[in-house]
């Protein structure tokens, strides 16, 4: 534990070391109107203007629309911070800085760490571009690629400065194919199929265990317990899908039995989608729910290739349609699109080779045959991945509740420091950690580098909802130096918002799931060491 939160410290370990994060107790946290009951030490779990959850839930229209302006406008609850002219305005010349400094078409701005953060000054060129009326606004926003755009936010002395600065950057990087990639694939919005060389590298590594998960998998009777220990810190691409189909529970341990049940499971998916999706007398909630999937399936990935073709949306609706139907606790809930996205990819590597490029891959070219498996085994491995985590889709989701409120007393008891920085700042927990425990880091990280998570995630033997509550700590706990050298509301929500994990590869992911695991040691599975921080 930091050293620095010994100040505040005492009283907080006293009143709180019956009550272990990752841990689940018997009371309830939730008032009867929905919100938030204070703390044993008296604290909410929301900053002023935040006494609720439907508070900031009414504040966000459209959390997952590919348009939605996280970045300009924080929030609309009353006496929340938003993003000042003057802060919005510096944030903008140095993006115009940075670029002509570079010639346009650099590797991007360092940050004090040395981490490249373009995608934190992106969201400031888009505060920027619309609050130009000029013609020179019209071409930063069409090289932009049409992201939203904030109020003008500029007086007029200083409008023609600006306008021709932007104008001499715009023209610069117009044609620079680099940068138009850095804007799209953003943190924050899913960064898909570019599978680097440093993926395929970590392949090579794995070659090493290939045997390994042959002499496993090819066992009469599977040891499950040795599939998930050798799983944990990595499954090699080849054995990665049925890997995945035997640690989510969806083929049985007998060798014998797994291609009977394979094919019995998929023409149950049949029976489904022409019980619960080709129908012509659903109701009212029914045609609801299928009209929300049908808006957010092509908005999902909307500058993959892959995830634009029809055959794929049509995919993906019946997934989630038919999902949504036999979980009526909960039903369709923004994001679970997302979490469909690994198991698709995974078993369509499998399917058309561990070698091709599957942005270029047509789905059309493949057998209906082949297609019709990899969407019965997405669907029945999502279902059996979302069985543990649940309560985090019910009404008013309350597990992702409950979760956001544990990462803050978690945060509080491994570092004070930071925790206190954030909420001097007013930066409330729900604001930055809401999309990763419903997303599950989906929108944080490169695909490639969710895949690998994954792997972990379903090798978890007690489930993976507990130990994804310490992969949001290390993850947080990752940016501690970078956060605590923002000084303001926009700087550190910016930066939360906008994490910088374009360049990530699978060693971060080994290292983050590390540290969450000796995290989750520390403060979970020894209560005692909190009973002696007392």
């Amino acid at each position: 534990m930091n050293s620095s939160s010994n100040d505040s410290g005492s009283s907080f370990w006293k009143n709180n070391s019956g009550r272990i994060p990752g841990r689940p107790t018997m009371a309830t946290r939730m008032a009867p109107g929905g919100g938030v009951r204070s703390g044993p030490s008296g604290s909410t779990s929301g900053t002023t203007g935040h006494s609720s959850f439907q508070d900031y839930q009414e504040s966000v229209s459209d959390a997952w629309d590919l348009g939605d302006d996280e970045f300009c406008i924080i929030s609309t609850v009353v006496d929340t911070p938003r993003i000042s002219k003057k802060v919005s305005q510096s944030a903008a010349l140095n993006v115009i800085k940075t670029h002509r400094s570079s010639g346009g078409g650099g590797a991007g701005e360092k940050g004090r760490s040395g981490e490249v953060i373009v995608p934190r000054i992106a969201p400031a060129v888009e505060c920027l571009a619309k609050s130009q009326t000029s013609s020179t606004t019209a071409a930063v926003a069409e090289n932009l690629d049409g992201l939203k755009i904030s109020r003008n936010v500029h007086a007029n002395d200083e409008r023609n400065v600006l306008q021709q600065q932007v104008k001499h950057s715009a023209l610069n990087n117009m044609n620079d194919h680099r940068l138009r990639q850095r804007f799209h694939a953003y943190p924050g919005r899913p960064q898909l199929l570019k599978l680097s060389s440093n993926v395929a590298s970590k392949d090579v590594e794995c070659e090493s265990k290939y045997e390994k998960f042959t002499n496993i998998l090819d066992a009469p009777l599977l040891n499950l317990i040795a599939l998930k220990e050798l799983s944990w810190s990595g499954v090699p691409r080849k054995m990665r899908a049925v890997t995945w189909r035997l640690l989510s529970g969806y083929l049985p341990t007998s060798l014998e039995r797994r291609n009977t049940v394979l094919e019995r499971k998929r023409v149950d998916y049949k029976k489904l989608v022409q019980q619960y999706f080709h129908v012509d007398n659903r109701d009212e909630i029914q045609q609801d729910t299928y009209r929300q999937i049908h808006i957010d399936v092509p908005r999902m990935n909307p500058h993959v290739a892959l995830f634009q073709q029809k055959l794929v949306q049509e995919m993906f609706e019946r997934i989630l349609f038919i999902w949504a139907i036999r979980h009526p606790a909960s039903g369709y809930v923004q994001g679970i699109n997302d979490l469909v996205t690994p198991f698709f990819i995974v078993f369509l590597q499998e399917s058309v080779g561990a070698n091709k490029d599957l942005e270029q891959c047509q789905l059309g070219d493949l057998s209906q045959e082949q297609r019709d498996i990899i969407e019965a085994d997405s669907f029945w491995c999502l279902s059996k991945f979302l069985d543990c985590i649940q309560d985090n889709y019910i009404f008013a989701q309350l597990g992702i509740q409950e979760k956001v409120n544990q990462l803050k007393e978690l945060i509080q008891r491994i570092d004070g420091t930071l925790h206190r920085h954030l909420q001097t700042h007013g930066v409330d927990y729900l604001q930055f950690s809401f999309r990763w425990m419903n997303n599950l880091l989906t929108r944080e990280l490169p695909l490639y580098c969710t895949i690998r998570l994954w792997d972990t995630y379903l090798a978890e033997s007690d489930g993976f909802a507990v130990f994804q509550l310490y992969v949001c700590a290390a993850f947080l706990l990752h940016w501690r130096e970078q956060l605590l050298q923002e000084k303001d509301f926009q700087g550190l929500m910016l930066l939360l918002q906008n994490l910088p994990t374009h360049s990530w590869m699978d060693s971060h992911i080994g290292v983050l799931v590390a540290e969450a695991f000796r995290l989750k040691f520390t403060y979970a599975d020894t209560p005692k060491h909190l009973e002696g921080k007392s």
